[in-house]
């Protein structure tokens, strides 16, 4: 089990009704997204992280290195759009910096820094969302939610499968790839691509086994899986504070928009 998925049951907030915890990030993550302010965006990133680290105990070490898996999808997301290329011959956009190589000018326009910089703060407002729904909410309570929503049955199954799945490949990799450490199966270039190999078919035909072993099993009970939730209560004092910072962050987006 990874840590991420332990935090998920073990957590502070654990307790409090998984609704509410859906109802909190979902709903200002989609307040971050539709009013695409860069002030609204970092107080929500700010609050989900106090939730987290204040609210949930989760370590704050473990958070920052959580942020940091997808520092490196935004880093070159934010370089593409900063960084600019034309021919020389072709007039410029007002920019900040620029430079002439050849026949071609790589230049950053002041259009495309505000671009980055608003993309930079509604990712980070958005990662912060879905980071406390997934350290402090389980998979099972995310799926009895979603079928209290009356989404489709197939859609909850296959997104619990694939998030079942992934703890799966990757327990299974690790002991592949100690199995192979053990015998010296990374020691050259040649071994290490021999290992590799022999690593990625030998996943390929346990997921398949293993798929095939976990259909014949819901089909034993009947094709439907069954999500239940302990009991839990709702909280009046919850729900008032999400009305209350929902409402603060609608009025201060809408008075300084």
């Amino acid at each position: 089990m990874l840590l991420i998925d332990k935090y998920a049951y073990i957590n502070k907030l654990a307790s409090v009704h998984p609704l509410e915890k859906m109802t909190f990030s979902l709903g200002l993550l989609l307040l971050s997204l539709i009013i695409r302010d860069e002030l609204i965006s970092l107080i929500a990133f700010i609050v989900m992280s106090a939730f987290i680290i204040l609210g949930a105990k989760i370590p704050w070490q473990y958070y920052v290195k959580l942020l940091l898996l997808p520092a490196f999808f935004l880093l070159s997301s934010l370089l593409s759009i900063v960084i600019s290329i034309a021919p020389n011959t072709s007039a410029l956009p007002p920019y900040f910096w620029a430079l002439t190589v050849s026949q071609w000018t790589i230049f950053i326009g002041n259009e495309s820094i505000l671009t980055a910089q608003q993309l930079l703060f509604t990712v980070l407002g958005s990662i912060g969302c879905l980071y406390f729904l997934i350290l402090t909410t389980s998979v099972q309570s995310i799926c009895f939610v979603l079928r209290q929503w009356h989404l489709p049955a197939l859609f909850v199954e296959l997104a619990e499968l694939t998030y079942r799945f992934i703890f799966i490949f990757l327990n299974s990799m690790q002991k592949i790839h100690l199995a192979q450490q053990a015998r010296l199966g990374y020691q050259s270039p040649m071994q290490w691509l021999r290992s590799i190999s022999m690593l990625i078919a030998a996943l390929f035909a346990e997921m398949f086994q293993r798929s095939r072993e976990l259909n014949n099993a819901m089909q034993a009970r009947g094709g439907d899986a069954v999500y239940w939730q302990n009991n839990v209560s709702y909280s009046k004092k919850n729900w008032i504070g999400i009305v209350v910072i929902f409402t603060f962050l609608t009025l201060f987006g809408g008075f300084y928009s």
